[in-house]
């Protein structure tokens, strides 16, 4: 016999779990750990608090957003891992195409393998050695448990009668009852052929312990992610050459040359079978599991609820966390053939919307983008325009906003963020949030519908093609717009559908034409943070032009939050007006309301974050742009009038000069400051 401190010996197994040195767990232990110790944070999203899980923040590519459905994905793994009605489920992921269903569970699934490749979460699996000895396995030598059965399991099984494995527990291996207890809270019978041998071996050495202990080897579950072992995933294939063997197995001409006894179950190969090679504790992935043909799917239904795998009368238990996707369209289709209902009711059905944030958009625009330098086709490198994420993040979250009597899309927008949309709160955002979810027509629920990132990549090849990109070796923020418009032409079959993503995206430009305003402001008094400043100067002077011990020299003395430093202010009382002029607020009572508002958003932002700068108010910002820009040119009339018209000297300095701070100060290249100046001259989306 082995020695004792062999590590492949069942003893140093059950003895190294039984100091914490390894673990058993089931699959939903293994992945509910892996998520709640990695860290949570409470949040809030669109007005309600809800978790992030940091497990899902990892990587360069990680997830972005998705708070509701990891929250309910988390939510249903943990009542599975503590014994509750998940364990009888799989977790399905519905929504439209592009949406993140399959990088959600594929970044899941590499999470997952990360985790067991640290040596204490390793799983073990053991093998039978030594059939010479037995005889009739040919020139079969050893036998791996063919659904990574877990060592403890095999333990748990050494003796017929459960009683005296649990006496073996506590005389051989040294258990406390309690330890004993919590063991066997997890048992579970090993699979037709494991038992099978199991008791060959038992028959051929008289129920000795030690010499049965000699045909087993303890040996880990590998992790090769091409092997489809621990995560595997089984996508939809077409109705000829789908077949129940893809996910079960089938019986094996190979083994039956080498096997005497034919009604030996190791006759059958289950690791043919995508089920078998997760069945240790292992997560498999059911890509658009309703395209399957109905036969496949009668045997998920068996699958999921039974965690069985089950041929000719031979069972075999399996321990994995079934995870399956479906699109909207292929889910209504199933749901309306009512015979299938008894799969629906054994899923745990998530849908998945669109982000609709779109500061978080800005990330995933990133991944649509690239990461890698982009080059034209001439091999010549392109520069990004620095208003290209923020056009297209604006121009694709609007298209995933739905239309309301209360609140306008862009203050819709602003307060998904998490930003001030004027006198509307979060509230009214969470009344239509839920107004919206009591649909039973889920493509009318909040951010079910719209332009999904494939489509955002699409419009993104679109502008890498344009001749207009390869000739300016530029990626103009304004023509994603374009792309954006040819990919609702060519991809979005609703003409309804259309219709509103053609007006989204003019709302889109209007907001882009705003912060090029803005960034024009920056360039023209050569200070990247500029219009940041006049901003914070009108707040601090809405604040000080009400203080006691203001002077008739009308200097304001005030403590900045963000350094802490003493600062003295003029208060410029016309120029305060010019600016609630701009924002239309012709009275008194109006102007005392307005100011109200944001001091009190200045009391409530500040004493959170020391760093809220009033930036995503942007009727505030564009009003000081405005007035800014208009006043500050004298002679020219305007900014515009003095940029559009170059013939004479000042204006042709004051353009070079703006050109160079945009070069050098603001991120732009020649092409996209040239671009930008000439759409700021033009009435083009001026609202």
């Amino acid at each position: 016999m082995v020695g004792k401190t062999d590590p492949k010996t069942l003893i140093s197994h059950v003895d190294a779990v039984k100091k914490g040195k390894r673990v058993f767990e089931d699959a939903f232990q293994g992945v509910s750990r892996m998520i709640l110790d990695a860290g949570i944070q409470k949040i809030t999203v669109k007005g309600k608090s809800t978790y992030q899980f940091d497990i899902f923040s990892q990587g360069k590519k990680h997830l972005v957003g998705m708070y509701d459905e990891i929250n309910s994905f988390v939510s249903f793994v943990k009542d599975a891992s503590e014994g509750g009605s998940s364990r009888e489920m799989a977790f399905v992921l519905v929504g439209e195409p592009g949406n993140g269903k399959t990088f959600f569970v594929e970044y899941l699934c590499a999470r997952y393998r990360e985790f067991l490749s640290i040596p204490q979460n390793r799983k073990y699996t053991f093998r039978y050695i030594n059939l010479d000895q037995i005889g009739g396995y040919g020139k079969i030598n050893f036998i791996e448990s063919q659904t990574y059965e877990d060592p403890m399991i095999l333990a748990m099984s050494l003796s017929e009668i459960k009683d005296e494995s649990k006496e073996l527990f506590a005389k051989k291996f040294k258990f406390t009852d309690g330890q004993i207890d919590d063991l066997y809270d997890k048992y579970r019978p090993l699979g037709a052929c494991s038992a099978y041998i199991l008791n060959q071996i038992r028959e051929h050495c008289d129920n000795d312990i030690n010499k049965m202990l000699s045909f087993v080897e303890i040996t880990p579950v590998p992790l090769i992610e091409s092997l489809g072992t621990i995560t595997g995933k089984y996508p939809a294939k077409d109705k000829i050459t789908s077949s129940a063997v893809d996910l079960m197995g089938e019986e094996s001409i190979q083994r039956l040359l080498h096997i005497s006894d034919s009604n030996n179950p190791y006759r059958f190969d289950l690791r043919r079978g995508a089920l078998a090679r997760v069945a240790g504790g292992g997560i498999h992935f059911s890509d658009e599991i309703y395209k399957n043909k109905k036969d496949l799917v009668q045997v998920y239904l068996g699958v999921i609820q039974n965690r069985m795998i089950e041929m000719d009368g031979f069972k075999w238990p399996i321990d994995t966390l079934i995870i399956a996707t479906s699109n909207n369209s292929e889910f209504d289709s199933f749901l309306s053939e009512r015979e299938e209902a008894p799969i629906v009711d054994r899923c745990r059905i998530c849908y998945v919307a669109h982000n609709t944030d779109y500061k978080i958009q800005k990330t995933l625009t990133e991944y649509a983008i690239g990461t890698d330098t982009k080059r034209s086709l001439d091999s010549k490198i392109l520069h990004h325009d620095p208003n290209l994420n923020y056009a297209a993040s604006i121009g694709v979250v609007l298209t995933r906003l739905p239309r309301s009597d209360k609140l306008t899309p862009v203050e819709i927008m602003k307060l998904a963020a998490g930003e001030i949309a004027g006198e509307k709160s979060l509230k009214t955002l969470a009344e239509l949030i839920d107004s919206l979810n009591q649909d039973t027509d889920i493509t009318k629920r909040f951010g079910q519908k719209g332009l999904g990132q494939r489509n955002l990549g699409r419009a993104v090849q679109l502008l890498l093609e344009s001749s207009e990109t390869n000739e300016g070796q530029c990626m103009f923020a304004l023509d994603i717009f374009n792309a954006l418009e040819r990919t609702v032409l060519d991809y979005v079959q609703e003409p309804a559908d259309r219709a509103k993503f053609k007006e989204d995206l003019k709302i889109a430009r209007g907001l882009y034409r705003e912060r090029i305003m803005t960034e024009m402001f920056n360039a023209y008094m050569d200070e990247p943070l500029a219009i940041k400043k006049d901003v914070m100067n009108y707040v601090n002077m809405i604040i000080g032009v009400d203080a006691e011990y203001l002077g008739p020299d009308m200097m304001w003395k005030y403590k900045d939050p963000q350094t802490g430093e003493l600062k003295a202010l003029k208060i410029d009382e016309r120029y305060i007006k010019n600016v609630e002029e701009r924002l239309g607020l012709k009275t008194e009572e109006q102007r005392a309301s307005f100011r109200n508002s944001i001091r009190k958003i200045y009391g409530q932002k500040l004493s959170v974050d020391a760093n809220y700068d009033f930036m995503d108010n942007l009727e505030l910002v564009k009003a000081i742009t405005d007035v800014r820009l208009k006043s500050d040119i004298a002679g020219a009339g305007s900014l515009i009038g003095a940029l559009a018209n170059r013939t004479n000297e000042e204006n042709q300095k004051l353009y070079d000069r703006m050109i160079y701070t945009m070069n050098e100060k603001l991120g732009y290249c020649r092409t996209c400051a040239q671009k930008t100046i000439e759409y700021f001259c033009s009435q083009e989306d001026d609202k």
